[in-house]
Formats: C-alpha cells, structure tokens, sequence
C-alpha cells in the first residue's frame, strides 16, 4: 500500500481518533518550540541591554534621577545622600556562601528631596531577626553609595511566598519577602525613586553588609536546543505516523 494511499484512511473511522491524536500532539510540539524560540529571543534582547548598560559610564543621581530611569537596569551608578536607618527594612531568605541571613535594605535621602532605597547587602541570620539587632550595621549617614541600578519585584506567583499585609492600626512592615518598591513607598515617609541601587563595594572590603555582585552569565542558554527537539518531535509523528499506519494497514492478520 502506497502512501498515498494511506492518507483517506487516516481520516477514517478506524483510525479517526489516532490520527486526530497525533495532530494534538505533534501541534502542542510545535507550540512548545515556538515557546523556546520567544524564550531565546528574550534572553538576547535582555543580553544585548545588560551589555549595552554595563558599557555606559556610571549615572551621578545625587541631585536628580532622569525620568526613564526605570529602563536602566543594571547601568553603574552614584548616588550622594543621607542614610535613614530608621525606615530600613529587611530583605529574607538571603544567602551569602550558603548561610542564610537578611539583606538590608536603606533608603537613602538625596538633595532633591526623594529618596532612593540602597541594598546595602547580606547580614547574617543570628540576631538580625529582630529590628534591633540591625543598628550594629548602621554606618555613616553622609555616605556615597557606588553599585547598579535594579528593578523591584513583584509578588510572587499564584500560590508561592508573598509578603503579608499590613494589619489594622499596622503601619509599617520590617521584614519583607520581595523588594517591591510599589508596596514599601507606602511606608516611607518621602518619595522614592522607582529603582533601587544594588550596592557594590570592593573586594577587599570584608565588612558586613556584604552587597551581591550584580554580574550576570551572557549566554543564550538552551533554548534553541530545546526548540529543535520539540519541533523534531513533531516531524516524527507526522512523518513516522503515516508509515506506521502503512504497516499497520499490509501486515496480515494473524490467527
């Protein structure tokens, strides 16, 4: 039996569910590549702005932020200000070397009247989980802060870690699942910018906080590999099923 032959019967009402079967399969194979494919245009668009950020000089804020800051994320910055130890609030399940901790984080006033929150970095655990056991890590409060522009987060998915909300008569929270910048301008008392800084330092500055090296690893991953092997799934089934029911078709049938 030919080929061609083949195909009416596939569309037969022996082989109808099969064959409406292995068109669902192979079309959400293809869907899957396709998926691969978005994924893997997104990872070069990110890597083309990360490299293009971190090839700019570093952006002065201290007397202003421009207006589309919020599009620079990982561009160096400066930042001048005044530290303001006592709306900073702490980021958990932080780890540094595989020790868990808290990262704090700081809003910083500047000259123009806002402010602008500062990761200063992790602390450990032990004492930290309290608001008192922070003070130890307040430094100077005229400070230059060097380190990268980031975004906030947002909660987390449907069913994963979100932060609390506040109770009546509540009107901060000290410890925070998420840097979500929406949700904490709410209990700063003065503007704040809609990006915080990651802080860098050093290498041979040891001191707690210790800030998170905001180096990101530019490779596309493996998502042109993934989107071939659905797309060759999906070739398999359309290309092998018709030969499969050819068989299936000649072979005799046994007593």
């Amino acid at each position: 039996m030919s080929l061609l032959r083949v195909l009416p019967r596939m569309f037969s009402k022996k082989w109808i569910l099969a064959t409406v079967l292995v068109f669902i399969v192979a079309a959400v194979c293809v869907r899957l590549g396709i998926w691969q494919l978005d994924r893997l245009d997104q990872r070069r668009t990110f890597n083309a702005h990360f490299t293009s950020m971190r090839a700019m000089p570093a952006l002065d804020i201290s007397a202003g932020a421009p207006a589309d800051i919020a599009t620079m994320e990982y561009r160096a910055v400066t930042v001048r200000g005044t530290y303001d130890f006592a709306d900073q609030v702490a980021i958990r399940n932080q780890y540094y070397n595989d020790m868990l901790g808290f990262d704090l984080l700081t809003p910083l006033r500047l000259a123009d009247g806002k402010s602008v929150l500062v990761d200063r970095g992790w602390i450990g655990a032990q004492g930290a989980d309290i608001r008192a056991g922070w003070t130890r890590f307040d430094g100077p409060e005229q400070v230059e802060v060097q380190g990268v522009i980031r975004l906030g987060q947002a909660e987390g998915l449907v069913g994963g870690l979100v932060d609390p909300t506040l109770t009546p008569g509540q009107t901060r929270l000290d410890f925070w699942n998420f840097i979500n910048l929406d949700r904490l301008a709410k209990q700063v008392p003065y503007p704040i910018l809609p990006v915080y800084v990651q802080q860098t330092k050093p290498p041979t500055d040891s001191s707690l906080p210790i800030p998170h090296p905001a180096e990101v690893e530019i490779t596309e991953g493996p998502h042109m590999g993934y989107a071939l092997q659905w797309f060759s799934f999906a070739a398999i089934l359309m290309i092998g099923y018709p030969f499969y029911l050819r068989k299936q078709e000649t072979e005799p049938v046994s007593k």
